[in-house]
């Protein structure tokens, strides 16, 4: 029987902040990892580092930990759903 593969290494990047700095160190943590045979997940990262990370061209590189389906929400009185809205000058 083969021997099980390794699973991934869980980065907590909720407090990590949205710098260069901080794509340097997990991109460098993804190189050693995937050197080892493993690749790292980060969960919750902030939406400003995501995008930072999408930025620089590494989301395929850094990726997600997939999360649970969002719950549905109760929609408040008087909100109202996103439209498009009609050009007045066609």
């Amino acid at each position: 029987m083969p021997a099980p593969r390794p699973g991934p290494i869980v980065v907590d990047a909720s407090l990590l902040a949205p710098t260069g700095a901080t794509i340097d160190r997990l991109a460098r943590r993804q190189l050693a990892a995937r050197r080892a045979g493993r690749h790292v997940l980060l969960r919750n990262p902030s939406p400003a580092l995501w995008r930072l990370i999408g930025f620089v061209g590494l989301d395929e590189v850094l990726r997600v930990e997939p999360r649970g389906q969002a719950e549905q929400r109760k929609q408040l009185p008087g909100a109202e759903e996103e439209r498009q809205l009609v050009d007045p000058s066609l």
